[in-house]
């Protein structure tokens, strides 16, 4: 009895101890969804993922509470916001769409492909072409795992490799080193924006700044990549 006492007040320290980080993780994360996703609602899956973390962490594991536990808080936002998909199924189709028009020119050109090729071989002006870009990430949650999926069917990663097996192992290194393969062969510029965006986790606005361009390009450039990414990507999709 003196022992489960004893579990649950250190438990009950980690929580309140580390709430405020739960709140930085809400209002970091929130900067980068619609205005539908609520920050309370970000809060209340951030503090469930807190107290699954102060259960689950194992200090003999080498990271740290904070770590381990930023990890399982953010995990637990990004389930609640997938929990309710606010993307039109246009946008999943005009997703799919531009992956496939970017894989159609790099195969025929053997190089990146330009916004205006994408725009042409969609049929679009390149002012439509920016409009879906837009949409895209306006619509969308984005994290890095989230980075190649299609919106609708599945990540191509999970396409790949998630049916178990001996096997399993084996495509999850092979799939990791095709996306890193995949993202230093970006131009110049959309790389730059995933390193900003993931790595430093700058806001659209900062990279903008960064760059010396609009938020809303930094926007597209971002979308575009995501696109880029997934049509070469792409035989990782289940055949």
């Amino acid at each position: 009895m003196y022992n489960k006492a004893q579990a649950q007040d250190s438990q009950h320290q980690l929580i309140e101890r580390y709430a405020p980080l739960v709140k930085r993780i809400a209002y970091h994360l929130l900067a980068r969804l619609p205005a539908s996703v609520q920050v309370d609602d970000l809060i209340q899956a951030g503090m469930i993922g807190l107290l699954e973390a102060s259960k689950k962490y194992d200090g003999g594991k080498g990271a740290s509470f904070e770590t381990y536990a930023g990890i399982r808080i953010r995990g637990a936002m990004l389930d609640e916001v997938r929990k309710g998909d606010w993307a039109p199924r246009s946008v999943h189709r005009n997703t799919r769409m531009v992956s496939d028009a970017i894989r159609i020119i790099e195969a025929r050109t053997g190089r990146d492909a330009k916004d205006q090729e994408v725009a042409a071989e969609l049929q679009l002006s390149l002012e439509d072409y920016y409009g879906i870009l837009g949409d895209t990430l306006g619509s969308r949650l984005f994290s890095f795992d989230d980075l190649v999926q299609d919106g609708e069917h599945g990540g191509l990663h999970e396409d790949a490799s998630s049916h178990g097996g001996p096997l399993h192992g084996l495509e999850d290194e092979r799939f990791q080193a095709a996306l890193a393969d995949a993202i230093a062969n970006l131009p110049e510029r959309e790389r730059l924006v995933l390193a900003l965006y993931y790595d430093e986790e700058l806001n659209l606005k900062e990279i903008g700044e960064v760059l010396g361009v609009s938020e809303s390009r930094v926007s597209q450039l971002h979308s575009q990549c995501a696109a880029r990414l997934r049509a070469r990507l792409s035989e990782w999709r289940a055949s």
